[in-house]
């Protein structure tokens, strides 16, 4: 199992470190899980079956989801994260530039205005 094969001995990992690694562990699973579910699904003929495979597949993105709410409260540096690319109709491309300018030091773009602009013409002549 995953949660068994740590890349450093136990004894050397915080209580942190152990929780993330099994709380990464179980999504990975949890995803794995919602992938076999949906493919399943598809391939069914039974309507019947096809509807109870659905119905777990959502079950399992239940999961997942209670476990990446897990890390965002655990965790400061996926909070960050699930904060600047969750819940947004940018393009993700475009949320991540804004978050690196403004990581950057650059003037940060509000997270509803990432639009293209042409810019301050102060100074213009």
């Amino acid at each position: 199992m995953p949660s068994e094969n740590l890349h450093v001995p136990r004894e050397l990992l915080s209580q942190e470190a152990r929780h993330l690694h099994y709380a990464i562990t179980s999504l990975m699973e949890e995803l794995e899980a919602v992938d076999w579910y949906r493919q399943r699904a598809d391939d069914s003929e039974d309507e019947a079956l096809r509807e109870i495979l659905l119905h777990n597949m959502r079950e399992e993105m239940e999961h997942a989801s209670m476990l990446i709410e897990w890390m965002r409260r655990q965790n400061p540096d996926f909070a960050g994260h699930l904060q600047t690319y969750l819940f947004t109709d940018k393009p993700i491309t475009q949320v991540e530039k804004a978050a690196e300018a403004a990581a950057d030091g650059a003037e940060p773009a509000a997270r509803s205005d990432l639009a293209p602009t042409i810019g301050s013409l102060k100074g213009y002549r």
